[in-house]
């Protein structure tokens, strides 16, 4: 079963305390030494705490927060999205929300942001950990056969896999956070050093490299779902190269070009139907699969959290909207938060004829076919915190690809959870990088067959040399295709900043940098997150980010 690995670990947070006579259970701690002997399964079952971190709910470390507020997919979307063009949120009592919404986010707490660094570091150290814990020093003692230590090599680049998302994320939210190996100290009164963003992304980039080689500890692509294979690590790898300009000031496109060839050559192939990719049935459908380089799994029986797809069905609905008639992305919760400004679909979708009593509108290209119009007014002007102005975006879906929701609705009744896979890597993506290191390095033409490709699969013609090479501000075509494409699945800030159009007066859209519909500017410093003011107070070798 897809989620074998989530599901080893829902069972072994219920085992009986009475099997594990070693050092004392702390159900908090995912990675201690209780946990490993000479067996396959304490180990395996060490590494699916590690997946876990993506979906866990935890409040150890976050006092005072929701626990699905607090799950990373959730909190770094909310970053991504809601501080772009793509996404606004209506819960103007929720702590994080206007700030992230108008951009005017200060060095106070935000708890989405806040949650982005926790869970991030946090989920470092508990990589680390087991690494400390599987060394193989430690499994000789432990008196680990050799087969067996083999075996473990594979779940420790695994972990190292996780510990460079982890990596990723942070360094695009934060910049220079606090960095730390396995072979950091740790325990006592030791404090990691801060690290530049420079220094993380030579790290990142030395790891993905070792773990996506064809000899490498990882396995074979498209052989672990959905778990980290050797695909998983070039996918990240391609998109740090996409981005080594704004992380190190250094363009890397020859580097990225080369990545996304080696990731051409591994089998993975683009769904032919694009709605499939984001419904209920993606991690079990084959031609979902296929795109799918790395994923978050969810599963409305075994992670139960409102975080993560759960969060991206149920918010972008209201309970008015959830009807015995008429549940539209198969699932019972309708919490009125997330909607798309209208002007967003307008510009990138070309939409027409829309209907908001009947719900119809035209939409020529079909990644457009996936907003939920019925009761809704267009403009959020004036009216930001009312969820209906503005359209809803179904694009995740529990609904099965191969059901209607009438056909579905008798289960839906039952799903107050995801069962929809979160794509973190898929092909489409490697493709728009390839496009633009291609474009850069003056190769446009070689990028145009995959161009075709997603063209085809959306319905539309195909683009030109000339449409890529349009790098007109808010015209700029692969800015705007990434935004077809890639809508909603946590890229969109770090789009902006890439093509210098997050914070300055060139690309607006409705309440940037403010309370002003129209938008407007604001200050470039806020391309990075505030590091949070209670970590500067514990770790005093700490350096704030600039302009805060």
């Amino acid at each position: 079963m897809k989620k074998h690995i989530y599901i080893l670990l829902a069972a072994s947070l219920t085992a009986c305390t009475a099997d594990l006579d070693t050092l004392p259970l702390n159900r908090n701690e995912p990675v201690s030494e209780y946990v490993y002997g000479n067996s396959e399964s304490a180990y395996l079952d060490g590494l699916a705490r590690l997946y876990f971190q993506f979906v866990s709910n935890d409040l150890t470390d976050l006092q005072q927060m929701d626990g699905g507020a607090s799950e990373v997919v959730r909190a770094f979307w909310s970053v991504q999205e809601t501080t772009a063009d793509a996404a606004k949120c209506s819960w103007e009592n929720d702590a994080w929300v206007r700030a992230l919404n108008t951009n005017t986010w200060t060095s106070a707490q935000n708890d989405a942001v806040y949650a982005v660094y926790v869970r991030t570091l946090q989920g470092i150290a508990y990589v680390n950990e087991y690494l400390r814990q599987t060394s193989p020093a430690r499994l000789a003692d432990r008196g680990v056969s050799p087969e067996l230590a083999a075996v473990i090599d594979g779940y420790r680049a695994e972990a190292r896999f996780i510990r460079a998302y982890f990596y990723w994320m942070a360094l695009d939210c934060f910049g220079s956070v606090p960095f730390s190996t396995e072979n950091t100290p740790f325990g006592g009164t030791y404090v990691p050093p801060q690290a530049s963003r420079s220094e993380i992304f030579s790290f990142c980039i030395s790891e993905l490299k070792e773990l996506s080689a064809a000899d490498g500890p990882l396995a074979e692509p498209r052989a672990n779902y959905p778990r980290a294979d050797r695909g998983s690590a070039a996918g990240l790898l391609a998109r740090m190269y996409l981005n080594a300009e704004v992380y190190t000031g250094t363009e890397m496109w020859d580097e990225a070009k080369e990545t996304c060839e080696y990731i051409f050559g591994m089998g993975y192939s683009l769904c032919p139907d694009y709605a499939a990719l984001f419904r209920g049935d993606n991690g079990e459908n084959q031609q979902a699969r296929g795109e799918m380089l790395w994923s978050v799994a969810y599963d409305a029986s075994n992670t139960e959290s409102y975080g993560g797809t759960s969060y991206l069905l149920a918010a972008t609905l209201a309970a008015t909207d959830i009807t015995d008639q008429s549940k539209p992305n198969g699932q019972r919760n309708g919490w009125a938060g997330l909607r798309v400004p209208y002007e967003y679909v307008s510009r990138f979708f070309g939409v027409s004829g829309q209907d908001y009593e009947t719900g119809e509108y035209e939409v020529a290209d079909k990644r457009g076919e996936v907003f939920y119009i019925k009761g809704r007014s267009e403009s959020m002007d004036g009216a930001l915190y009312v969820f209906l102005n503005g359209w809803s975006c179904l694009k995740f879906n529990n609904i099965p690809h191969n059901m209607t929701a009438e056909q579905f609705l008798p289960t839906a009744d039952t799903k107050a959870f995801a069962d929809v896979d979160f794509p973190m890597i898929r092909l489409a993506e490697i493709y728009l990088i390839y496009a633009e290191a291609c474009m850069n390095l003056g190769q446009t033409a070689a990028a145009l067959p995959y161009l075709a490709e997603l063209a085809e699969r959306a319905g539309v013609g195909a683009p030109s040399a000339s449409d890529v090479e349009n790098t007109d501000g808010a015209d700029n075509w692969l800015m705007a295709e990434r935004a077809r494409e890639l809508m909603w699945e946590a890229h969109r800030r770090t789009d902006l900043i890439r093509y210098g159009l997050y914070s300055t007066q060139d690309y607006l859209w409705p309440y940037k940098g403010g309370d002003s519909f129209s938008g407007q500017s604001f200050p470039a410093y806020k391309s990075l997150f505030a590091l949070p003011p209670t970590e500067l107070a514990v770790n005093p070798a700490l350096i704030q980010n600039p302009g805060y």
